[in-house]
């Protein structure tokens, strides 16, 4: 028997979206503790699943490393989830007995999500607990390279939720997938919002689709090292970010620029870090590894150590080498290494001060339509102000390692691995992606003052007006059906202007008119 996929898939995904617009209408009514309850169900099941999820995952598709994919778990699965507990998001937020005034969450309705194949598993479990916690029924189109893991994620946590008393179709994902059925998920009508993150072929399709987009943009950018830094430090959190799960997370650190005051203490501190600077040819030989001949990223090579890429580009590394360093002087379009790439490979910069730094990174950062993340390592506060106002990017880190700091793990930025992308100008977001990005604000305004005393008149003034409007609205001759009411009319417009001139002189002095 032949299938067609495609139309299977778009019949599915009809069949999705129709359920959980239905279901919606239940879930709209839950209130916070319900929406808690299930949340914390959810994750306390699907954590317990998080060390074989990432086993899983990283056998599927091959990317990063799995023990690295397992923190991620855990970050989603606690840290994530112990920021949503007492967070309200549906029904009153706030109110201000003062004003009269009062701020009330209401569901967006059903989203469709797609996740990223290099963290499958972090991604669902984070989109799925935050549009519970909001009150969302959500839609999954699994990637087609972990559509396994991805799968038996969502299966254990549709059956706790269930579990819960969450209403059925609430939560559930495409299981044939093809690109037809998920252009129909993000088109249908009952769809509200698109959450698309590390899934760029599918970018403009989503943004075609007519609905308010979550995205992650290009991802990480540049990282400075300025010359007032603590350089040990500074170095050692780059290595440590560039090399977690093998430079795959969604903020990791794209390039280095650094001041050239300390640039050879840079330089050193990296080496003793396990960073092995290539040699112009090798960086070439690199080049034409991770990215094809027509500038498309090699998605085979993702992921991969700096030890599997080097032997796959033809040149031999120390043992111990966790970073491959490519030396760079400008930023060209020709030059692959201004393009993002997932890997423990860094670019290298030189500039003479902060100031042509601060250029360098825009540079970076405008090739790429505007990363989302910058990090800077530095002790000067005026500095660290001047790259905050004037960087286009979502969110500045300082004095941390990028991959950690950007999804809230060493700040205090909210807690997630959904990073939007706004700066890049095609997301409605440039946040840690919380419920509250999930919700619109129902705003009540409790009348506080009649109308005469919002219009500003005094009461001779508001006389006026209301005489003015009540002689106006028809001449007075029309209004008794006086055949004469031309006439009428033009005196009682005379006497109206002598009521006004008398009414403005008493409020505000003789008055010429």
């Amino acid at each position: 028997m032949i299938v067609d996929k495609d139309l299977l898939s778009i019949q599915h995904a009809r069949i999705l979206a129709e359920n959980a617009f239905e279901a919606q209408k239940k879930l709209a009514d839950f209130p916070q503790g319900a929406l808690d309850a299930i949340v914390e169900g959810v994750g306390e099941e699907v954590s317990k699943h998080a060390r074989d999820l990432a086993v899983m995952s990283h056998e599927e598709t091959e990317y990063g490393r799995w023990q690295d994919k397992w923190l991620k778990n855990r970050f989603v699965c606690g840290r994530v989830r112990e920021n949503l507990r007492g967070m309200r998001c549906v029904g009153v937020l706030a109110e201000d007995a003062q004003r009269r005034t009062l701020d009330i969450g209401v569901p967006l309705g059903v989203i469709v999500a797609l996740c990223p194949a290099t963290s499958p598993v972090s991604t669902t479990i984070c989109k799925a607990l935050l549009a519970l916690k909001s009150g969302n029924s959500i839609i999954f189109s699994p990637h087609p390279r972990a559509v396994k893991s991805m799968g038996r994620a969502l299966d254990i946590m549709i059956r706790s939720a269930k579990a819960h008393g969450l209403p059925d179709g609430c939560l559930s994902y495409l299981s044939t997938v093809t690109e037809s059925g998920t252009q129909e998920l993000m088109r249908h009508p009952a769809a509200a919002l698109i959450m698309i993150t590390g899934v760029p072929g599918m970018l403009a399709a989503a943004r075609a689709a007519g609905k308010p987009v979550i995205c992650g943009g290009t991802g990480g950018g540049p990282a400075f090292v300025e010359r007032t830094a603590d350089i040990e430090r500074a170095v050692a959190d780059i290595v440590a970010s560039k090399t977690f799960d093998n430079g795959i997370a969604p903020c990791a650190e794209q390039s280095l620029v650094v001041d050239a005051p300390v640039a050879q203490k840079v330089r050193q501190a990296l080496l003793s870090r396990g960073a092995y600077f290539m040699t112009e040819d090798e960086s070439q030989r690199l080049a034409a590894l991770i990215f094809r001949p027509g500038g498309q990223r090699n998605s085979a090579v993702v992921g991969l150590s700096a030890a599997a890429l080097a032997g796959g580009a033809g040149f031999a590394v120390p043992g111990d080498a966790a970073l491959l360093v490519a030396e760079r002087k400008y930023v060209s379009p020709s030059d692959p290494y201004v393009r993002e790439f997932p890997g423990p490979i860094l670019p290298w910069y030189v500039e003479d001060d902060w100031r042509h730094a601060c250029e360098k990174c825009i540079e970076l950062l405008l090739h790429e339509r505007g990363a989302h993340t910058l990090a800077i390592h530095s002790r000067d506060e005026e500095v660290i102000r001047q790259f905050a106002l004037k960087k286009p990017v979502g969110r500045l880190l300082v004095n941390t390692p990028a991959s950690f700091g950007g999804m809230g793990a060493t700040t205090n930025l909210f807690p997630a691995v959904i990073l939007g992308g706004g700066a890049a100008g095609c997301g409605i977001t440039a946040d840690n992606v919380s419920p509250l990005n999930l919700v619109y604000m129902r705003k009540v305004g409790y009348g506080v003052r009649r109308m005469e005393e919002a219009s500003g008149f005094t009461p001779a003034e508001e006389n006026a007006r209301r005489v003015y409007n009540g002689a106006t609205s028809m001449p007075a001759g029309r209004q008794t059906g006086d055949p004469t009411g031309e006439d009428a009319g033009e005196k009682g417009r005379q006497a109206l202007r002598r009521i006004l001139i008398e009414a403005l002189q008493a409020s505000c002095g003789p008055t010429k008119m």
